[in-house]
């Protein structure tokens, strides 16, 4: 079994680390863009239970599109860069959160949104300081699902010069140079990895997570 080639991600990597940077700033603006959109879609799904199928239909089905097909249909109208890269992949991250944060409201107890209104709260205050505070654990695990999938499908919007880490392998496969491949694949897997973790480590920390292990205890 040959030795695994490292010389490029050891020589070059501060190329390595820009490319990190900028895939970490291409992923976050999806997510920051992303999660609006999704707080909308869950919450109409959520108060108009009719609404509910077809939102997670639309979501499942555009999810269902391969990735470079659609980047392929977006060319024509929005060209080549990181407006199109950042259309797909909000796209994609609506199917785990909007599922989360469906899924987080409807396991909040409905005993404890009344209580909160009979204390004399307004709707807007029962959402933000009691509703979505106890889903918010489920909907940070959405976040992370949605996240990770992102960091991996934004290494593919490389091939429209979207910038990142897919630089790497592109780049690579196209020279012949698996050292550079291989340099790109350890770094966004790398990436991924740690970007679970840490989000693993503030759902953990959230209090309505810290309560449940205390009332577990």
């Amino acid at each position: 079994m040959s030795k695994l080639d490292l010389s490029y991600l050891i020589d070059h990597r501060g190329h390595v680390w820009a490319l990190t940077v900028d895939h970490i700033e291409l992923s976050l603006t999806a997510l920051v863009i992303a999660l609006p959109i999704a707080i909308v879609l869950g919450v109409l799904a959520v108060r108009f239970r009719p609404l509910s199928w077809p939102i997670l239909t639309l979501v499942g089905i555009l999810y269902t599109i391969p990735s470079l097909a659609f980047l392929a249909f977006l060319i024509p109208s929005a060209g080549i860069g990181r407006k199109p890269a950042l259309i797909i992949l909000v796209v994609y991250a609506q199917v785990f959160l909007v599922r989360n944060i469906i899924t987080g409201l409807n396991g909040v107890n409905p005993d404890t949104l009344e209580a909160a209104r009979g204390v004399g709260m307004t709707g807007a205050q029962v959402f933000w300081k009691v509703w979505l505070p106890l889903a918010l654990p489920v909907i940070i695990a959405g976040i992370r699902i949605a996240l990770v999938t992102i960091i991996g499908i934004a290494s593919i919007t490389a091939w429209i010069n979207a910038g990142g880490l897919g630089d790497l392998l592109f780049v690579g496969i196209n020279r012949d140079y698996p050292a550079m491949v291989l340099a790109g694949v350890v770094a966004i897997v790398a990436l991924a990895l740690v970007t679970d973790l840490g989000i693993r480590l503030i759902e953990w920390l959230t209090p309505v997570a810290r309560a449940r292990r205390a009332g577990g205890a």
